[in-house]
């Protein structure tokens, strides 16, 4: 995106240069100008994310035939891809670098402890722990999902033999049913959590059920034990978006025009960033995400965002009670692949009519450019998440380090 990287650039050097320097300008002119630029960049950065979102995500009852437009959506991430999230990210480290320079860049600390900023900055640093473990929480999922990918690739390879036997066969069979059951949510499960008002480790998740009683089911689904991630049995992914939310409130009045604004959008875009991954990567407990974040219609900025949500949400409410393991898109069309191949498994006779064996072609083919698409991006949008959370570090320890300065200025001195 050097485009955006520009215009950050410039920005950044613009508050720099004139925090700096004498001016003719008033202060409150002057920063009343750089809130409206940086609302303007946040609205131009998801603008352009909404306008290069090639459609929605793949149904998996839909044909496996491509569409015409294939070639335009090569260049165009669609929306949830491993690519889309990729630019997504990219976004969020530009707003939040331009938030940084506007709320912290040559800043008298001690407007801080002043309303509104007093209840606000505690609650945005608040807001920034929380996206820390869901920056945590999609790290181990990306790994779930880079270990489904090298399931689906044995069947790839296995598949892609010049005469398929039944050895072949079976061998691919083994892995795409391994894959699916660990991308299944246990229904029952989830019914029992329902019914007894709390969450329940998942399965397809973290495969973290013990007993000896299981130890067959474990063999069956490649035992997920050495992918499992330590958390207590009521964190909830949904839940802590819902938190993440709850104080979430667009300032009225004169404070439309202070530093709430820019305190209010940049925590906006942290939710929906994180609320996006959550929607789309494994994580534990995600029921009901989609009726936990609302952004208000009326400001500007916000529009192409809730364009943006409203993809999401439709296509949230059209999964959800189908038990996938995510919206990402690689997955969606990975699961849809792999039940077929599995069918055809089922029903496999030797020696292979003509027919089927290029349809099956044609399906491992699809099953082996998902494998490369998601070889060539999960470890790079991983390094993201993990460069979001470092930088989410980085800047509430800036914060912080300002509010201890206020605290040191209201000591009185010792004589």
């Amino acid at each position: 995106m050097p485009a955006t990287t520009d215009n950050q650039s410039s920005f950044l050097n613009r508050i720099s240069i004139r925090r700096n320097q004498v001016v003719a300008m008033e202060n409150h002119d002057l920063e009343l100008e750089d809130l409206e630029l940086f609302q303007k960049h946040v609205a131009d950065r998801f603008s352009h994310i909404l306008s290069t979102t090639a459609g929605n995500i793949t149904d998996p009852s839909s044909a496996t035939t491509e569409s015409p437009s294939a070639a335009q959506e090569s260049c165009t991430p669609p929306l949830l891809s491993i690519s889309w999230f990729r630019n997504l990210l990219d976004t969020y480290l530009c707003c939040e670098a331009e938030f940084k320079a506007v709320l912290v860049m040559g800043r008298d600390p001690t407007q801080f402890t002043k309303t509104p900023l007093d209840k606000l900055i505690p609650d945005l640093l608040d807001r920034s722990v929380k996206a820390l473990d869901i920056c945590n929480a999609v790290t181990h999922g990306v790994e779930l999902v880079r270990h489904w990918q090298k399931l689906a690739q044995i069947a790839v390879t296995a598949l892609q033999q010049t005469t398929i036997g039944e050895g072949q066969v079976r061998r691919a069979k083994k892995a795409l049913n391994t894959l699916l059951t660990s991308m299944v949510v246990d229904e029952k499960e989830n019914a029992n959590s329902n019914n007894h008002g709390k969450s329940t480790e998942r399965s397809w998740s973290f495969g973290r059920r013990g007993g000896s009683g299981n130890n067959n089911k474990d063999r069956a689904t490649g035992n997920f034990r050495s992918l499992s991630w330590s958390v207590a049995k009521q964190w909830s992914a949904a839940k802590q978006i819902q938190a993440m939310s709850a104080n979430l409130a667009a300032p009225r009045g004169g404070e439309s025009t202070g530093l709430a604004m820019p305190v209010y959008i940049m925590s906006t875009v942290l939710v929906f960033v994180m609320w996006s991954l959550v929607a789309a990567i494994p994580c534990q407990e995600r029921t009901g995400l989609a009726t936990h974040f609302v952004v208000p219609r009326q400001l500007g900025w916000a529009q192409p965002m809730i364009g943006l949500q409203e993809k999401i949400v439709e296509e949230w409410k059209k999964k959800e009670k189908k038990g996938t393991a995510g919206l990402l898109e690689e997955l969606q069309k990975m699961e849809k692949v792999a039940q077929s191949l599995v069918d055809f498994a089922d029903s496999f006779q030797f020696p292979l009519e003509e027919e089927k064996a290029a349809e099956v072609a044609m399906q491992v083919e699809e099953l082996a450019d998902i494998c490369r698409k998601m070889e060539e991006g999960l470890v790079p949008l991983q390094q993201q998440v993990r460069e979001v959370f470092h930088r989410i570090v980085r800047s509430r320890a800036e914060v912080l380090d300002l509010l201890d300065q206020v605290g040191k200025l209201s000591t009185p001195v010792p004589y």
